[in-house]
């Protein structure tokens, strides 16, 4: 006798697998959001922060070297009537330099570029012909100049503010201008200084050329870095931001600011794993509040799992004993306290006692089809669904009668009918008690062999075909059969699959010179068989 194998897992564990992985799924989700959440907010408001940063520094910078300019324009506004009075021009590069504290250096330039007055008078370059770039730039342009840094006379790394002296009469007398030391302490070095960050945020001012003018390390003002920003995307904008990486690769958040009157660029740098720093503490405290109700969760998924499970458990452990002489009461006094378990459990009772007998009431009560008495596609629905409550196995064997358009062609339908009528009993007379034969259309049967393993299916078929072979039918004489076999598992595939896996067979006897049986195909040679004897 074939026989299911009894499944390794039951209902109350699958449920309680499927509440787990769903708190787990759930829980990794809602982590993972507010992980991705968190972290694009911090870096948005630190790159945000950055830019806002950059922009105030750029713009007390810009406020910075305006008031140096106006600072220049009142002193070349005092000069230009009385540029010859040596002591005038001492006594303003002084007071310049003194009252303001806006210049490390002020110098009074004639037009050919000699060095009229300087404060202090320690540089000795006063009555010097200066030929620094700076001061090339201020005599040829005349106007009010904002130098690029340089190198001065002294050696010094400086940026140079200028402002043209023009005499009444339009004339041009030369320049005032005042230095302001980069790497040495001056007003412009302590502004900047003031706003640096204590978080680990760095600050670079960078001239066009990406020198540094500014930064925490004394040690790279003056020297060229690699470009930090994407020149692309800072070209068309007065300040912004972007996540960049440093020159030992390190991730960074860059805010960037461009001071207009000297085409600098402050730049404000923050690591990126120094920002992120505090969210992985943050998912740390999400777990620590939500692991508590998890379990609990848990807990309750496992006791409602077991309700649910254990009317099922108790069916299923009594369907395997329905032959047994108190199967009824005992199944009858299992709590289906649900509609599923409920109706299971009326299925059950109402199926006590018609094991043996199902599948013969079940001939006798389906329609028929009328030219050969055999059950027609209806009754064969009602024996299926049976079958598959039950889940009994069962072999298929599909028929056709070969060349049947030749036999109505030559002989006529009266003919064909008779051969139908021939062929139907033939499958009666060679079915068991418990086997169910069927008319699916026109020249077309199908057999249902409850309980049949593979190889019985194939003898059958074998012998029915050698019948139909050797009776004779007037006026036809021989008929022969194509015929395709397979068998249902019903732990493996659906009862549709398994007829169409009979019909592929079929067509391969068919295709393949007809009067054959051809078996289908298995599903796969390495599953594990379904049936034991």
């Amino acid at each position: 006798m074939l026989r299911l194998p009894r499944p390794k897992t039951d209902l109350r564990t699958l449920i309680t697998l499927l509440a787990v992985a769903s708190i787990v799924i759930t829980l990794a989700n809602s982590l993972y959001a507010a992980w991705r959440v968190q972290r694009e907010q911090l870096i948005t408001n630190t790159l945000e922060a950055n830019r806002v940063y950059a922009a105030k520094l750029a713009a007390s910078t810009g406020q910075f070297f305006q008031q140096a300019q106006s600072q220049l324009a009142w002193s070349a506004t005092e000069l230009s009537d009385r540029f010859d009075d040596e002591a005038l021009l001492q006594k303003e590069v002084e007071r310049l330099r003194q009252q303001t504290n806006s210049f490390n250096s002020v110098v009074v330039v004639d037009a050919a570029g000699w060095v009229r007055a300087i404060s202090p008078e320690s540089l000795t370059l006063k009555g010097m012909q200066l030929h620094t770039d700076s001061a090339r730039e201020a005599l040829a342009r005349r106007t009010a100049l904002i130098g690029q840094p340089s190198l001065s006379a002294a050696n010094n790394l400086i940026v140079f503010v200028s402002r043209p002296v023009w005499s009444a009469t339009g004339s041009y007398l030369g320049y005032i201008g005042g230095t302001i030391y980069l790497k040495r302490k001056s007003i412009l070095h302590e502004l900047l200084l003031s706003q640096f960050y204590r978080d680990g945020t760095q600050l670079y001012v960078l001239d066009r050329n990406n020198r540094v003018l500014y930064h925490q390390n004394g040690q790279l003002v003056g020297k060229k870095i690699a470009p930090l920003l994407h020149q692309d995307a800072i070209a068309y904008a007065s300040s912004g931001y972007q996540e960049v990486t440093d020159e030992r690769g390190v991730p960074m958040l860059a805010g960037y600011a461009h001071v207009p009157d000297s085409d600098w660029t402050i730049l404000v740098l923050k690591q990126t794993s120094v920002t992120l720093a505090p969210l992985s503490s943050l998912l740390f405290q999400v777990i620590q509040h939500s692991l508590p109700l998890a379990l609990i969760t848990l807990a309750a998924a496992w006791l409602l799992a077991r309700m649910i499970a254990m009317p099922l458990w108790q069916l299923a452990r009594k369907a395997g004993q329905m032959d047994e002489q108190d199967a009824a009461m005992e199944i009858s006094r299992i709590r289906s306290w649900y509609f599923e378990a409920s109706q299971i459990k009326r299925a059950l009772l109402s199926g006590i006692g018609l094991m043996q007998t199902k599948i013969g009431q079940l001939k006798s009560e389906a329609q028929t089809d009328p030219l050969t008495q055999l059950l027609n596609r209806r009754g064969l629905q009602a024996v299926l669904d049976y079958l598959a409550t039950a889940r009994q196995p069962f072999a298929v064997l599909a028929f056709d009668i070969d060349h049947f358009k030749q036999v109505n062609d030559t002989w006529g339908h009266g003919a064909g009918d008779r051969v139908i009528q021939q062929v139907a009993q033939q499958l009666k007379s060679y079915a068991r008690q418990t086997d169910v034969a069927c008319r699916s259309g026109g020249e077309e049967f199908l057999m249902i062999l409850p309980g049949a393993d593979h190889d019985t299916a194939m003898k059958m078929a074998e012998r029915l075909r050698q019948a139909t072979q050797r009776q004779a039918i007037d006026p036809v004489g021989e008929v022969t059969l194509s015929i395709g076999v397979s068998c249902w598992l019903s732990d493996r595939e659906a009862i549709s699959s398994c007829f169409r896996r009979a019909d592929e067979a079929l067509y391969r006897a068919k295709r393949g010179g007809r009067n054959c049986v051809i078996a289908a195909a298995a599903q796969s040679e390495n599953e594990t068989p379904l049936y034991e004897s």
